[in-house]
């Protein structure tokens, strides 16, 4: 099963495909690594983001979308723009995909029980696809 994770910043949706079949991880070959809203955030903008996301769903054969939460309020609050991504990934119709939201918590005590096989480093990701990766890792983890 692939799951796309993702880390919602700012205006970008950064994305990492983690595929596990039969006990084995792989990464699967993704050209995209982040998607990005247009600065204008207008509905056609957030309609062609929201576009491009079913895309990469339907070409890559998705089929969970892991999202890693943010925080309403406090120190680390998500950006509006963010949470209006995030609606965007969660209405997406023309491709049927289970979207899931993990906590920082949910995503720590995930990784207490079941620790990353290899190390980051070890992917051949940038280091800005990180996050996404952990959040897919623990969308396979999760019960």
């Amino acid at each position: 099963m692939i799951v796309c994770g993702v880390e919602l910043s700012g205006s970008d949706a950064v994305v990492c495909l983690l595929n596990l079949d039969h006990g084995q991880f792989s990464l699967p070959e993704c050209k995209v690594r982040k998607l990005s809203l247009k600065k204008n955030h207008t509905r056609a903008d957030l309609q062609e983001f929201q576009a491009s996301f079913a895309k990469l769903l339907s070409d890559y054969g998705v089929q969970k979308v892991a999202i890693k939460e943010r925080m309403p309020k406090g120190k680390f609050a998500g950006g509006a723009i963010s949470f209006k991504l995030e609606a965007t990934i969660q209405l997406i119709s023309e491709v049927d995909v289970e979207v899931l939201l993990f906590s920082p918590a949910q995503i720590k005590s995930t990784l207490a029980a079941n620790p990353l096989p290899i190390t980051f480093a070890e992917t051949g990701l940038k280091v800005f696809q990180e996050t996404a990766f952990v959040v897919a890792f623990v969308a396979h983890m999760a019960k």
